[in-house]
């Protein structure tokens, strides 16, 4: 998941400071130094001080780790990397066959962006991209904290077509007023599962099963999970705004998603069958925020929010095309990966007709 952050501006008086001071540093309370053992890094997400949040579905856990990337930059430089699998398998000393790449991130303070990577044997890595060059992260002595997914699916259980339900424990992360909200498949009876952990982690734990219409399935679901969400305020309620495979757009009450209930979204679009949503940001242009969304068969998809909050209507019959709240397809395609470098540029991983990987910045100008 890519991040929706909200900021609010607050006179501090001097009798306060002391306090905010505190604050921040209680979210290191329960950090530990060592080994994590990281088995997987499926997904990224940053939060408070440039911690960075790991989802391991290997494990079926979350991990905390302390990055010390804190050195604040309000405006990034724009970025422009050709052929980025090629020079990040070389910086692993391999070839490009010999990995995958799972995620990035951009760190809010830094503006740097932490890649996840797969080796072909499954050993994850974590590379950082600074001035352009990669550095590898240490993850073997580290401060960090962690947390165990609950009712997470046995390492050994498959779906219908023999393919294993583990890898999606975590289908998404993200950090969001407090809390690591996070999303894929439980071993419950509804197994399409959305988690809210506190943090710092205390073993306290929220999860509820989702239900959604279909529309291109014509039909309500409770077992395919979330693939990408963000968080956004919409008529002055707070969503979980929603993506699945081929393609519908859902909302979620945050107030609604409560530990042990079972919730139906409120499907406001169906992008289309045989896709797969990718990846998904918010970006403000002219004051107005808008949703992008990178997709596995379509060009990367725009929904204003401002359409989103206008939208009353809920799909709950077949669709065999598009339908619901109005977007617009950019002239962006084949694009893997998006996220938030600052303001007023966004970055995206595209693979080019040539069969080119590259990652490169564009402004809000094209929203």
């Amino acid at each position: 998941m890519k991040k929706y952050y909200l900021f609010l501006l607050i006179p501090l008086l001097g009798s306060l400071i002391s306090a905010v001071t505190s604050n921040s540093s209680d979210v290191f309370d329960n950090f530990k130094t060592g080994d994590p053992e990281i088995r997987s890094m499926n997904a990224l997400a940053f939060g408070p001080e440039a911690i960075l949040f790991i989802g391991d579905s290997k494990s079926a856990s979350v991990v905390a780790i302390e990055t010390g990337d804190t050195e604040a930059v309000e405006s990034a430089e724009s970025i422009e990397i050709e052929n980025f699998d090629q020079k990040l398998a070389s910086a692993l000393g391999t070839k490009i066959e010999n990995i995958t790449i799972q995620d990035l991130a951009v760190n809010p303070i830094s503006k740097k962006i932490y890649i996840s990577v797969h080796m072909n044997d499954g050993t994850p890595v974590l590379l950082r991209l600074s001035g352009g060059k990669f550095e590898a992260v240490n993850l073997k002595d580290i401060r960090y904290s962690d947390v165990s997914i609950n009712n997470a699916p046995a390492e050994d259980a498959k779906d219908r077509r023999g393919r294993s339900l583990r890898v999606w424990a975590v289908s998404d992360l993200g950090y969001y007023n407090g809390k690591v909200m996070v999303s894929g498949l439980s071993n419950q009876e509804f197994g399409s599962t959305f988690r809210s952990i506190p943090f710092p982690f205390s073993g306290k734990q929220d999860h509820a099963s989702l239900e959604i219409y279909h529309g291109a399935h014509g039909q309500y679901e409770t077992h395919s999970p979330i693939k990408t969400f963000t968080v956004a305020e919409l008529n002055g309620i707070e969503y979980l705004v929603a993506s699945y495979t081929c393609t519908p757009l859902v909302l979620f009450p945050l107030d609604d998603l409560k530990s042990g209930t079972h919730v139906k979204g409120r499907t406001v679009a169906e992008f289309g069958f045989g896709n797969t949503p990718l990846d998904m940001i918010t970006m403000q242009k002219d004051g107005k925020s808008h949703l992008l969304m990178a997709n596995s068969n379509r060009p990367v998809i725009t929904v204003k929010y401002e359409d989103l909050e206008k939208y009353e209507g809920s799909l709950t019959e077949p669709i065999k095309t598009t339908e619901g709240v109005d977007h617009f397809n950019l002239p962006l395609v084949n694009v893997l990966q998006l996220d938030k470098l600052d303001d007023s540029q966004f970055i995206i991983l595209q693979r080019r007709s040539n069969g080119d990987l590259n990652l490169r910045t564009l402004t809000v100008r094209w929203l």
